[in-house]
């Protein structure tokens, strides 16, 4: 096992320690990509999950002299036997807690997958390419490179609406109706079912997700439909808020209406709606090895990488 240096301790959190999470957590994002890229909702869904207990599946790190130098915890949605183990460490003096923290949570998965039946788990860990130490550490602890995905931006500025295809109409979301939300589901559900990474989530559990977001803009939220049939789906999110952005959190098109242009007008719809809000930009986040290409409808509508990350993955067997 790997030990912290002499003087470094750890602890559980709790729901008091989210201001201090998200301030680690932050500063690292600026020093890794030059921005802060963590919100409210990242931090509180990873203390509030359902399938993860912080005072069993979460570490906080400190170093000699009592400040907050890491953060460590496993990250499961669905409850499924796929688990990513996140660790963020401050740029000022954390680094020497990355890799025990690391060492922490893979022999938390070991132990999870015997508690909930498993065989074993696969575990994800993810990092920049820049990040090289850290790269390091992940394939010493015995993960292997899978994937790569990148962050995307594009301007605003001058951004006015576009016509849409031939019988395609753009709506929102009836956010007050069971069954639209239920349809907006379904179209989510079945549209990415044939991501590599995606584990799903049943209507109730997505329901319950949704409610405890810290605020839902739902005039953001659109269902395509190709000739009066529900066809695709874009849903933001208010995470990037404080650097005036948009973000498309999912978008996503049915099988049998891709390539027909839907996901290109769900993209200039919401890029028109949020310069119509006054943001100077639109951001999102895409897998590169996408089966659906969806990089290729992102450049194509003008947005490009901000930076890359890679994904690594190990099979951990129940301990």
């Amino acid at each position: 096992m790997t030990a912290l240096p002499d003087g470094w301790t750890t602890r559980r959190p709790t729901i008091d320690d989210l201001p201090a999470i998200l301030d680690l957590m932050r500063a690292s994002d600026i020093d890794a990509t030059g921005e802060p890229e963590t919100s409210d909702d990242d931090v509180k869904a990873a203390l509030t999950s359902p399938h993860v207990d912080p005072a069993r599946d979460c570490w906080l790190a400190y170093t000699p002299d009592g400040r907050l130098g890491g953060w460590a915890y496993i990250d499961n949605e669905n409850g499924g036997d796929k688990e990513f183990v996140e660790v963020y460490v401050h740029p000022d003096g954390g680094a020497p807690s990355r890799a025990p923290l690391l060492d922490l949570l893979v022999r938390r998965v070991a132990e999870r997958a015997t508690e909930h039946g498993y065989a074993e788990i696969i575990a994800k860990a993810g990092a920049l390419p820049t990040e090289r130490d850290y790269v390091a550490e992940i394939e010493a602890a015995g993960f292997a490179f899978v994937k790569r995905y990148a962050r995307m931006r594009r301007s605003l500025a001058g951004v006015t609406p576009a016509p849409l295809p031939a019988g395609m109409t753009i709506r929102l979301v009836r956010p007050d109706d069971e069954a639209d939300l239920r349809l907006f589901h379904r179209i989510y559900d079945t549209g990415f079912r044939d991501a590599y990474d995606y584990q799903p989530r049943d209507y109730d559990t997505w329901k319950s997700y949704v409610d405890g977001l810290s605020s839902v803009a739902w005039d953001e939220w659109f269902i395509a439909e190709v000739d009066g049939v529900p066809a695709g789906i874009l849903m933001s999110a208010d995470q990037m808020l404080e650097q005036n952005e948009g973000w498309i959190k999912n978008l996503t098109v049915l099988r049998e209406f891709r390539r027909r242009g839907v996901g290109g007008a769900l993209l200039r719809h919401a890029f028109t709606v949020y310069a119509a809000k006054g943001r100077a930009q639109a951001g999102l986040g895409v897998d590169l090895t996408s089966p659906t290409r969806a990089a290729n409808v992102y450049r194509a509508a003008g947005m490009t990488a901000l930076f890359e990350a890679d994904i690594f993955e190990r099979r951990i067997a129940a301990a």
